[in-house]
């Protein structure tokens, strides 16, 4: 099952969506209400609430530039032993995470999941579990409805891989299955047609650390194993789609969670303490941005970006801000603002951008 609106052809919802006004002027009033907002609207009529959970609502707010940016993340409680889902209105005077609803139970304790978001869905796939081998299932969170359903499974089972979104369709890449999946495969999410197609090539590795998308293009960085000493990264080639090898000096610096702002890549270098570093593609060399403050941060940390923004999230969903137009540097730290901790037990797995 596709994770589709169809409260918006609801044929309950009659009526206008204010009284005395054509739709498409209360649609122009509605549709500016900061997204912060949007959970109260939603408790004034069955219309307004079959509104906002609507794609035309989506639609209609990115269209006109109205659509704002929350941050999810996965997280591991370590307490419990079980995964959990935060989100971050950025823009709020009060920053703080809030828990979202919980994922499915059977997904709960689970490892190695994929996190990833489409549109309005975020979308967590696959995994296994200490006494569970590598499943195909998939499940999606609607943000706008605050509920998870199933979605199309994957072609074959993964554990531990890789997952990014080019192109209006999600790519699961590599990462560990059962004994009848290929290790060297990727597969391809259409949301449209709601289905995965399976692919194959050689180059595909079992062991996949991380992953960005830059210049239209897929890049994983693969980890070591018995019968590979190096870590190098792959690159995906739409138009062919081919694997083949990466800049071999950019794999030698992506020590770290990536992200990339405008075409430019950024790495958080946690091997001792922890630094941004700049991929510089013109010279094809690394070029150290500013060191992070101790006190700030708590590694592991994973980065996200809104705009110009790059949020390092860490340990218990601690977050720093760094304002790349703004980064500068006092006694060799680099200038940020941070976001309070919620605990001391949350490992971050994953962090993902959804904008409404």
């Amino acid at each position: 099952m596709e994770c589709r609106e169809s409260g918006s052809n609801d044929k309950q919802s009659v009526g206008p969506l204010i009284s005395g006004l054509p739709d498409d002027i209360a649609l122009f009033c509605l549709g500016r209400v900061p997204r912060k907002y949007h959970a109260a609207l939603k408790c004034v009529s069955r219309r307004w609430r079959d509104l906002l959970q609507s794609e035309e609502w989506c639609a209609y707010r990115r269209k006109h530039n109205l659509d704002e940016t929350w941050i999810y993340t996965l997280c591991k409680d370590n307490k419990l032993e079980r995964v959990c889902c935060y989100v971050l209105d950025p823009n709020s005077t009060r920053r703080s995470w809030r828990l979202i609803c919980e994922p499915p139970s059977r997904a709960l304790r689970r490892k190695g999941m994929g996190f990833e978001v489409l549109g309005k869905n975020a979308y967590l796939l696959g995994g296994c579990g200490w006494s569970e081998d590598a499943t195909r299932e998939v499940y999606c969170y609607d943000a706008a409805r605050n509920t998870w359903i199933d979605s199309a499974p994957l072609s074959t089972a993964r554990c531990f891989f890789a997952c990014e979104v080019l192109n209006e369709k999600i790519y699961s890449i590599g990462g560990l299955g059962s004994e009848s999946s290929d290790a060297h495969s990727w597969d391809v999410y259409d949301p449209r047609a709601n289905n995965w197609k399976l692919h194959t090539d050689l180059n595909i590795v079992t062991e996949i650390e991380d992953s960005f998308v830059m210049d239209g293009k897929i890049y994983v960085r693969c980890g070591t194993s018995a019968a590979i000493s190096h870590v190098y990264a792959l690159v995906y080639e739409p138009s062919t789609s081919t694997w083949r090898h990466a800049d071999a000096n950019l794999a030698s610096g992506w020590r770290g969670p990536a992200v990339v702002v405008d075409g430019t890549l950024y790495v958080l270098d946690q091997s001792s303490g922890t630094r941004l570093m700049m991929w510089q593609k013109e010279h094809r060399e690394w070029a150290p941005v500013g060191r992070l403050s101790p006190l700030l941060t708590r590694p592991p940390c994973q980065l996200v970006a809104i705009g110009k923004n790059i949020f390092v999230i860490g340990k218990g969903c601690s977050t720093v801000v760094i304002d790349l137009d703004n980064a500068g540097n006092i006694g060799g730290v680099m200038m940020s603002s941070s976001i309070p901790k919620l605990n001391d037990k949350d490992d971050v797995i994953s962090c993902k951008c959804l904008a409404i």
